[in-house]
């Protein structure tokens, strides 16, 4: 089987979130989402890996009830455990790699 190439500066989604599937591996899909506005609050059904692959993005989070954020550059990798309550912001349009488990939000 040949490899595919994924160039993430050439993926442009028609919305906010749209994804290009990357693979889904054992319950785990991996998907490039481009987008320009922020998503939601949300809990994940399990743990999540966000690489930021081009631009910036603002993270929001909760821990222990207390609203944080940090701003991800182009290759920061950012890790959302069990009930990490979180949304990311932005900054222009960003590209994002994401890694969760198979039918999450």
């Amino acid at each position: 089987m040949k490899p595919t190439i994924f160039r993430s500066k050439d993926f442009r989604g028609e919305r906010a979130w749209d994804a290009l599937p990357v693979a889904s591996m054992n319950g785990i899909t991996t998907r490039l989402h481009w987008t320009n506005e922020p998503y939601k609050w949300h809990v994940n059904d399990g743990e999540e890996v966000f690489a930021v692959l081009d631009g910036k993005v603002e993270m929001k989070y909760r821990e222990d009830g207390e609203e944080l954020s940090i701003e991800l550059n182009s290759g920061d990798v950012f890790f959302a455990g069990v009930g990490c309550e979180h949304v990311a912001h932005p900054i222009g349009e960003a590209r994002i790699l994401v890694v969760e488990k198979e039918g999450s939000v």
